[in-house]
Parts: C-alpha cells; structure tokens; sequence
C-alpha cells in the first residue's frame, strides 16, 4: 500500500518544535526578525507573502513586509534592502520573486547580507552549500529532505533522480542529495528538458523529485516498483469546478500513486514545508547574528 506523506502534518510539527527555539531565544531577549519585499503585482507573490506574514505570526516572529511599486526605480529596492542589512532587528531578508524586468535578480541576490540570507540564495551560501558547509539549506529543497526522513526514506546509497535544474529547487536539490550528511550520500541525476531518454532514466531510480514546472508530466510508466516520489510542482490547470481550475503537480498522481512506496500529494505536499523551513532559517539566523545558541529540530 503507497505511503503518501501529509505535508501538513509534518509542517506543523517542525513548527511546533521551532517555538522551544524562539522561546530560548527569548530567554536572552531576541525575537527572530524576518522582513519580506515585495516589489510586484503578481496576485500569487501577494498571496504568498501574506501566508509568510501569518506564519510568522502564529509561530512568534517578527514578520514585516515593505511594499514597492513595480515600476519603482531598481536602486529603491537596493537602497531597502542596505537599509534592512544594516538592521539589527532584522535577522533574516527575503525578496519575494519574480521582481519587474528592469530589477537583476541576481544582483538582489548579492545585495542580500549572507547572513540574512534565509532563502540561501546569496553566491556565497550557494558556495557553502557545493562545499558541503551550509549555513542555510533553500527552502524547498531542505523541507523535501524533512519530508524523507519523516517517511523514513534513506537516501545512502540510493538512486536518486532530480527533474528540473532551476536555482530555486533543482540544483540545490542535487547538491543536498550528493553530500556526505544525513539526508545525503545518495547517487544522483539531475535530468531537465534536454535530458535524452527522461523516463529511461527515471525508471532507474529509488528516488524521483519533480520539479521541472510542467503539469503531470511525471506518470507511472515513468516509474520502476517501489519508488519513492517527492512532487514539487503546482500546477494550475483547467477544471469544470467553481474556480474554473484545479492544482495539480509535476505527477501524474493516479498512475504513479499505483507503482510509488511513498509519494507526496498536491497539494499538502511538499508546499506547506516551504515556508516552515523559511522560518527554520529565520531562527537559526537570529541565533548566529546574536550568538544565542538554540536547539533546531
């Protein structure tokens, strides 16, 4: 019978777990400070940075987010984000993507103290992350390794086959997988849209993450016995409901629910540990920048 692993749950007891953190943190008057930006209209971003707002809230973090125009100049957002670096309250930053066409998300990327840096994605957390040393895990990628050990997936010695390389899920996905750390050791393949023979590569794996942003591309004929599947994708497609559209992930569920051991739904998935692991690494900053040393689940 296919395991299939509630997100949610898993979600809610790291949360649990992260209020004895703050509460040491407290013990020694630090409140973890995590300001969002928010420089779109994109009604997605504006509804993601308001579930960050409430979980923050819910779990005993300063949450704040500032708010520019799309069509603000580029150096406002610079200057906001040098104003928040050199911010003692402020222990972790986060800039909401996609940013308007004129802003170099790369540049964002730099401009970000390292330190506050709780999406991981400054050069030098990336660095540290290749090297085997990381300060902050990305978001995503650590909440799939929260989600194996919680199902009691070990990846030693395991296949293990990543399905998109974006900055955001997929490489830092491969990287996790290859180290020598729990979590790691794995044997892994990052295959993307240019991947000849995808499901030949696939079916070899004990592991399969979805994260290439295409709707159930990922069915069961692509699958061997037993797999374990982590789908990372939402997806909106057309549905005849209310809404005029369903969620859906990278994974045919139906199918591969019928050849997995373990597998994630969409949604209550992989979702819900997004931003539980932004406010793992929100705490976690807080205690570096103060050199309170807490207790991390």
């Amino acid at each position: 019978m296919t395991d299939e692993i509630d997100g949610n749950a898993v979600s809610a007891q790291i949360r649990s777990e992260l209020e004895a953190s703050i509460d040491q943190l407290g013990e020694s008057g630090v409140t973890p400070g995590l300001t969002t930006v928010l420089m779109s209209e994109d009604n997605a971003s504006q509804t993601y940075v308001s579930m960050k707002q409430r979980a923050c809230e819910n779990i005993g973090i300063d949450g704040q987010t500032q708010e520019l125009d799309a069509d603000q100049p580029a150096e406002d957002l610079f200057d906001l984000i040098d104003d928040l670096n050199a911010r003692s309250d402020v222990h972790g930053i986060l800039v909401q993507m996609p940013v308007p066409d004129h802003v170099d998300k790369r540049r964002v990327f730099r401009s970000v103290d390292s330190m506050k840096d709780v999406d991981g994605f400054h050069p030098e957390n990336v660095g540290r992350l290749v090297a085997g040393n990381a300060r902050y895990k990305p978001c995503t990628p650590h909440g799939v390794q929260k989600l194996l050990e919680s199902a009691g997936v070990k990846t030693e010695g395991k296949e293990a086959v990543v399905v998109g390389r974006s900055d955001i899920v997929g490489k830092p996905m491969a990287n996790l997988f290859i180290q020598k750390a729990p979590g790691g050791n794995a044997t892994t393949t990052l295959c993307h849209s240019r991947t000849t023979d995808l499901a030949a590569k696939t079916r070899q794996a004990d592991i399969v993450v979805a994260a290439a942003g295409l709707p159930e591309f990922i069915d069961g004929s692509m699958l061997s016995e037993g797999t374990t599947v982590i789908d990372v994708g939402i997806n909106h497609v057309d549905a005849d409901n209310d809404k005029g559209y369903k969620l859906v992930g990278d994974v045919d569920f139906a199918s591969a629910k019928q050849k997995a051991d373990v597998i994630t739904p969409v949604p209550g998935g992989v979702g819900p540990m997004t931003i539980t692991m932004l406010l793992y690494n929100t705490v976690k900053a807080a205690s570096l920048q103060t050199d309170v040393p807490v207790d991390l689940p």
